[in-house]
């Protein structure tokens, strides 16, 4: 079955670019356009695409509200959430991913990354590219804990070995660079980060990241 994906975006230059290269792929399927996020909303609720590719900055809604109603607890379908960024709407990003994005991209990434991007929140996984999610924590470091404060009463429900995974996860590690980091397989990290997603009730490696970042456990630059 092919990947069915919504293109949002309000420049139809973009969505065209992004049409074809994603139509290029035989696993990829481009159901439907929107140029903002109400008509994205119709489109979600109409072709149940699997991946919304979701611009932020859009007139009449933008992506931010439009990904919490997707992604929210009265969502219409199973789609998920991949968000077009640009360094200077970084505060948006952030916004984004508390909303229920499974990821950012640049809109100027490379045509390969756009198609493993869509392939990577079509399994289920957070696209987290950890040259962006670093730029991004960097500029945002003064706003975010120091990394003195209390630690959360829920992080004590994790063991040595997850807290360690939670913090590679929120650095934007793939679960192969962790399994390679810590000297384990690539299976246990993965029984791993399901075990620190069931017990912090998060919904996805994206949440993890936010997560530890905002409790203090990691610091931007550490």
């Amino acid at each position: 079955m092919a990947i069915r994906v919504l293109l949002v975006d309000d420049q139809p230059l973009l969505r065209t670019g992004f049409r074809m290269i994603l139509e290029a792929e035989q696993d990829i399927a481009v159901v439907g356009e929107a140029g903002d996020g109400l008509q994205a909303l119709d489109q979600v609720r109409a072709l149940q695409p699997d991946v919304v590719l979701m611009d932020i900055r859009m007139p009449r809604m933008d992506g931010v509200e439009a990904t919490r109603r997707i992604t929210g607890p009265a969502k219409d379908g199973p789609a998920k959430v991949l968000v077009l960024t640009t360094f200077d709407l970084d505060e948006y990003v952030v916004e984004a991913l508390r909303a229920g994005a499974s990821g950012f991209l640049l809109k100027d990434a490379p045509a390969a990354e756009l198609v493993q991007a869509i392939r990577v929140v079509a399994a289920g996984e957070a696209m987290l590219a950890p040259s962006i999610t670093r730029r991004l924590l960097d500029k945002y470091a003064g706003k975010l804990p120091s990394g003195e404060e209390p630690v959360p009463d829920t992080l004590h429900q994790l063991t040595d070995r997850e807290v360690e995974v939670l913090k590679l996860v929120a650095r934007g590690l793939s679960n192969s660079e962790i399994a390679a980091d810590l000297f384990v397989s690539e299976t246990t990290v993965k029984t791993h980060v399901g075990h620190v997603l069931t017990k912090l009730g998060l919904r996805d490696r994206v949440q993890a990241a936010v997560y530890a970042y905002e409790s203090g456990l990691v610091r931007p630059g550490s």
